[in-house]
């Protein structure tokens, strides 16, 4: 532990800082699970409120700086194809001139 008055200040803003990013974190993963909740229902109302709101609740992430801007825009494609009917992106596949080239 610390003996100055102002690192102990600052660890424990630090924590109080690590603990709010926490919050976030965990806030968009409910989110995405009550979205994904919602898709299996089929309910269409129900699925564009929720997309509404972890869109929301990730844009807010960003601005705080919980998340990183680009593990934002990550995380709103992947809702945006749980969405659309994509829940995880595929192994890609092969292409038609990879197959031909092994005949």
């Amino acid at each position: 532990m610390a003996n100055i008055a102002s690192q102990k200040k600052r660890i424990a803003r630090t924590e109080r800082e690590r603990q709010e990013n926490l919050r976030f974190r965990s806030t968009v993963k409910t989110y995405f699970k009550r979205l994904e909740t919602a898709v299996e229902s089929g309910d269409s109302n129900a699925i564009a409120s929720e997309h509404k709101a972890l869109v929301s609740q990730i844009d807010k992430a960003v601005q705080k700086g919980a998340l990183h801007r680009n593990t934002g825009a990550r995380k709103k494609s992947r809702a945006a194809g749980i969405v659309g009917g994509v829940s995880q992106p595929s192994a890609p596949a092969e292409t038609p001139a990879a197959a031909d080239s092994e005949s």
